[in-house]
């Protein structure tokens, strides 16, 4: 991708990855708008600068450096230089995170990241041999080395995330909102209706919801439709009906909202996942000694700070960091 001066995005998932979404992108003019994932956010930053709003401010995530944005986060993203980003990305689930961080760390109640950017060369190479591995139908290297990065993550960066506080008025009423939403979500009531049906007023639910969830309900209803259609999609469910179930008018609709947010047509989505469920062909793994040559290699750099890791596997421009 460096130097063509075209967009391009890869959004997948390996089989024998289970829990892990995995993307390789790069944008110049993209812009997503404000959303949030279920799954922690690992972005490496191969090429250019990456900006995304987040916790009220911009931050910015160049070369070397990784973007890291915890489950149920509100952010943006968009290009910091003319000539856009370049990284790969690994959307650990929160079950994951949760079991590496219990073996791995002393890290008590729920794990996340403290900074949303760090600078850290080394796990951005990692980062980019995960997809790699995974590109190459090889398992074990694909397992061993997405530990290794989400381990260095939070010993670097990590700490206990803070739980929601639902205790105060406003926040218990934007929960109820939120339920209502998701129970309603293809034919969701008026702001003035909600907020009469939870006994409060259109404004005060606005700012409420706002402050517990990073978005007004509207933007909120967007994003959770998106998370809903996919996983309709990765069950199998057509384009056309998915948009419907969901509460789009039709697909276009879907396809547009689907894109600002995930990064890529549902139809390419669709395609990558369907190809996870379907009979995969033997997958080509090198030989025991290359293996064990490789991981020795990713395992001893730890103690000679943020040196960047080998390569992993035959080099590529498409593919590399």
């Amino acid at each position: 991708m460096t130097g063509s001066g075209k967009e391009a995005a890869r959004h997948w998932r390996f089989a024998e990855l289970p829990g892990v979404d995995l993307l390789r992108a790069r944008y110049i003019r993209k812009t997503f708008v404000r959303h949030t994932h279920e799954n922690f956010v690992i972005a490496a930053i191969a090429d250019g600068v990456e900006v995304f709003h987040h916790r009220g401010a911009d931050q910015y995530a160049g070369a070397g450096a990784l973007a890291l944005v915890n489950p149920d986060t509100a952010h943006t993203g968009r290009a910091g230089v003319p000539e856009g980003w370049r990284y790969g990305a690994v959307y650990p689930s929160p079950q994951v995170v949760a079991e590496i961080a219990a073996e791995t760390t002393t890290i008590r109640g729920t794990p996340g990241f403290v900074s949303p950017v760090l600078d850290d060369p080394y796990t951005v190479g990692l980062v980019h041999q995960v997809l790699r591995a995974a590109d190459e139908g090889n398992a074990l290297a694909a397992d061993t080395l997405l530990r290794v990065a989400v381990t260095r993550l939070l010993r670097l960066n990590g700490g206990p995330l803070p739980q929601r506080d639902v205790r105060t008025a406003g926040a218990r009423i934007a929960a109820r909102a939120r339920a209502v939403l998701e129970e309603r979500m293809a034919e969701p009531p008026t702001l003035e209706r909600l907020a009469a049906d939870l006994g409060t007023g259109p404004f005060a639910l606005l700012r409420a919801f706002r402050d517990v969830y990073g978005m007004p309900p509207h933007a909120w209803l967007t994003d959770a439709r998106v998370r809903r259609a996919r996983r309709l999609l990765d069950a199998g469910t057509t384009l056309a009906e998915a948009a419907l179930t969901v509460g789009f008018t039709d697909q276009p609709h879907l396809n547009r909202h689907f894109t600002r947010i995930v990064g890529v047509p549902p139809g390419a989505y669709r395609r990558e996942r369907k190809n996870v469920q379907d009979a995969r062909r033997r997958p080509r793994l090198p030989s025991d000694a290359w293996q064990n040559k490789q991981l020795s290699q990713t395992y001893a750099p730890t103690t000679e700070g943020n040196r960047t890791p080998p390569s992993y596997g035959t080099h590529s421009e498409s593919e590399s960091p």
